[in-house]
């Protein structure tokens, strides 16, 4: 399942920044993509739809959420990581 997750948000981040999946690489940041903070919450929209999870509202603020945004690797964790909570 892992695979199938890394490469879902991978293709949801590429189409929010108008990329081929193949153009992402997971230590890009949102910033080196082109994604400003429209683009963000679209794709956590898009995340939360596609996996049927809540992504922290403050997700944005990486002092006051556990959800990290700040590179590609790190949201694939943690839309792992939350897929694995709800499963608790």
């Amino acid at each position: 399942m892992s695979d199938t997750v890394e490469d879902t948000v991978v293709r949801i981040i590429a189409d929010q920044a108008m990329l081929e999946p193949s153009d992402i690489r997971m230590e890009q940041t949102l910033d080196d993509l082109g994604i400003d903070s429209l683009g963000l919450v679209e794709s956590i929209f898009a995340i939360e739809e596609t996996f049927d999870i809540q992504v922290p509202f403050n997700a944005n603020d990486p002092a006051a959420s556990d959800f990290d945004i700040s590179s590609v690797a790190s949201i694939v964790a943690a839309v792992r990581q939350l897929i694995a909570d709800q499963k608790v």
